[in-house]
């Protein structure tokens, strides 16, 4: 019997036309070893760094269940090292693994404002899915030199020993560093809470917090305070709390900058805290000895430095011509015993524009927020600031300075001059000044009338525990009777000697009618 090929093979070509249609190409390889979030896989010749792999798993009753993800870390001659994202119970030994061939990428855009998400964009606050139909990649390269420009728009905390003395500006990295319960989330929240003012200008900032080791009920309590001051709905919350996977916590903080970064690329502005730095270098320690890379000092890996500076360093002032956008980082370090010459507290320090320093000595004294203005530094400085600040915070930097030798001294009981006097009061009340409870940011023209007024000696009669219930009157009076005054100023951000004339002449009349609690 004769068989017609020709038919054969045109049969064959059109299934073949019609299968390329649907035809996937996924290289197919074998667990041979897995346990603490860390899988080794054979088979895997042509994976690439980073890429994702997708692992089969298998439920207790035998059944196929939902696959988890997982990231190459290790390339061996023969076996490839890679992380799991999630618990990774149903991936054994034998399970098939299946390469992507895509890099890790995260949900971006205005759908992801207000919702509580993990470390891979997806949501944890039971309000449904994310409706944003963008993606980005998590780990990229840095804007190059070429693509920045310097930073010198401000980015109020409204804080005012923060905006006064160490001001930070829109695409800087400004590092908030202290032992643990000492203020350092807090200071983060409010520079978060004080953006609320922006969203009514036509420069709002989009804010990220990224909680990394948190307890879930300290990252609870951080999305009620946001919601409960008007800031979640500008803000997104990626949590990888104390109990996720150690690859959750190490690839959280490239997720929050992915998501912040696509609104600088649109010329936007986007804050991103970090909270804290300290504990993915934990868990990217872990991950690497259990990948069986080399230890090096403090069993750290050799690259962990990298670790921070290529997250770090995409926080940037963008060049006009890439639109102007900017990416603001607050990393946040817990240091042990106040050692900030420890491993990664340098590594980030040296990395960083700067650093605001909380002392716990300061905290319980009752100084809150507890910055230490003599360790704390913000590299950007008075380019940072509204000129009307920069002219009444120099003053008052040198009055803390000498207010601090002298307290020293004064403690020794030696009697002291008129003048030493008059400085120690002078001190005593900016020190009661710059006290601010949480939750409650001063705008910014409030914070330079304010620390006018002390440097102008206004504060000087008063007793300390009368300066914080003074100032919170004098605001009301400078947003009522006082408002031209106020005004004059915010439309300048400058003191001339006229303003600064008018200004004396409203700060004596509203202390001559002021009556403190003890007169009234």
């Amino acid at each position: 019997m004769k068989i017609d090929t020709s038919e054969i093979s045109s049969v064959i070509q059109r299934e073949v036309e019609g299968f390329g249609e649907t035809l996937e190409v996924a290289q197919v390889g074998t667990v041979v070893e897995v346990g603490d979030g860390i899988a080794r896989v054979y088979g895997l010749s042509e994976a690439m760094a980073g890429e994702m792999l997708q692992f089969e798993t298998t439920l207790e009753d035998g059944s196929a269940g939902e696959p988890v993800l997982g990231q190459v870390m290790n390339l061996e001659s023969d076996i490839v090292g890679a992380v799991l994202f999630g618990d990774g119970e149903g991936v054994s030994e034998g399970s098939t693994v299946r390469t992507t061939g895509d890099l890790l990428s995260v949900p971006v855009g205005e759908g992801v404002l207000g919702r509580v998400v993990d470390a891979l964009g997806r949501p944890i606050d039971g309000k449904g899915p994310i409706t944003s139909h963008e993606t980005a990649k998590v780990d990229i390269i840095a804007p190059g030199i070429a693509a920045r420009q310097p930073v010198t728009q401000p980015m109020q905390f409204g804080v005012k020993a923060v905006d006064a003395m160490i001001p930070v500006g829109r695409g800087q990295r400004e590092l908030i560093i202290g032992d643990r319960k000492t203020g350092k989330t807090a200071v983060a929240i409010d520079a978060i809470i004080n953006q609320k003012g922006t969203h009514a200008t036509d420069e709002p900032v989009y804010c990220f917090y990224v909680a990394v080791g948190q307890k879930d009920s300290t990252v609870a309590s951080v999305v009620a305070s946001l919601e409960a001051n008007g800031a979640m709905e500008y803000t997104t919350v990626i949590s990888a709390a104390a109990s996720a996977p150690a690859p959750m916590q190490y690839v959280a903080p490239y997720a929050g900058t992915s998501m912040a970064e696509h609104f600088m690329w649109k010329g936007k502005h986007a804050l991103v805290v970090y909270d804290d730095l300290s504990k993915q270098a934990v868990a990217y320690r872990q991950l690497s000895l259990l990948l069986r890379r080399p230890p090096g000092r403090e069993a750290y890996p050799g690259d962990v430095f990298y670790l921070h500076s290529r997250l770090l360093e995409r926080a940037t002032k963008l060049s006009d011509d890439n639109g102007g956008g900017s990416l603001t980082a607050l990393p946040i370090i817990e240091t042990q015993e106040g050692d900030v010459s420890a491993y990664i507290p340098t590594n980030v320090i040296s990395i960083t524009d700067g650093q605001i320093y909380l002392e716990p000595e300061l905290f319980f004294a009752g100084v809150r927020p507890a910055i230490n203005v003599g360790i704390s530094v913000s590299r950007v400085g008075g380019n940072a600031q509204i000129k009307a600040m920069k002219q009444v915070a120099g003053s008052l930097r040198l009055d803390l300075a000498a207010y601090r030798e002298l307290e020293a001294f004064a403690q020794l009981g030696t009697d002291l001059d008129a003048a030493t006097t008059r400085q120690l009061t002078r001190g005593e009340r900016m020190v009661e000044l710059l006290k601010q409870p949480q939750y409650s940011p001063v705008d910014v023209i409030d914070q330079v009338i304010q620390i006018f007024a002390g440097g102008q000696g206004f504060l000087d009669d008063l007793e300390p525990t009368e300066v914080q219930p003074f100032a919170t009157a004098m605001n009301t009076y400078f947003a009522e009777s006082g408002k031209h005054v106020r005004d004059e100023l915010e439309e300048k951000k400058a003191l001339d000697d006229d303003l600064k004339a008018k200004l004396k002449e409203a700060l004596q009349a509203f202390k001559d009618q002021w009556k403190s609690p003890d007169d009234a």
